[in-house]
């Protein structure tokens, strides 16, 4: 197993894995990125995302791509949008190796937070974050506003 930062040739790999990853949370036809789209948002003069990937035997079998945030109460912080093992990887270290990536990265960085969700009935990986000490936010809930949501609240402008 390799772990290393992604490159823009890693791009086609990285998408059939969002696209896994949305079969795996049950909604197929939510991704709309394309390879363009993760090319231009992540190599760019600003990128929006970095991206560790998890090769073997030279082929992407995993993901964990995280964006800086800021918090007003911590400063900057490490949102880790995502963490994606291929099906067939799963159970092997390559998610726990991916997620200590993202520990040091942390370190390295001088975070004082890193951040992720996860969902409920996802009970392996619940378990796997509350046994690596992390604390899961019961009381928090996420908000979101997709575009038709953000079109609609616009147009009552």
């Amino acid at each position: 197993m390799n772990i290393r930062k992604g490159n823009p040739e890693d791009m086609e790999s990285v998408l059939g894995l969002i696209q896994e990853l949305a079969i795996f949370e049950k909604e197929p036809e939510a991704v709309v990125i394309t390879v363009d789209d993760l090319v231009r948002d992540g190599f760019g003069e600003n990128p929006l995302f970095h991206v560790f990937v998890a090769e073997v035997e030279e082929e992407i079998v995993g993901i964990a791509l995280y964006y800086y945030r800021y918090s007003t109460w911590k400063g900057k912080t490490i949102h880790l949008e995502d963490l994606i093992v291929k099906d067939k990887m799963r159970g092997t270290g390559l998610g726990s190796a991916l997620y200590a990536e993202i520990m040091k990265q942390g370190k390295k960085d001088n975070v004082r937070r890193i951040d992720w969700n996860v969902l409920d009935w996802n009970t392996p990986a619940v378990k796997f974050y509350e046994n690596s000490g992390a604390k899961i936010l019961e009381e928090w809930r996420v908000v979101q506003m997709d575009e038709a949501g953000i079109n609609s609240f616009l147009e009552k402008l």
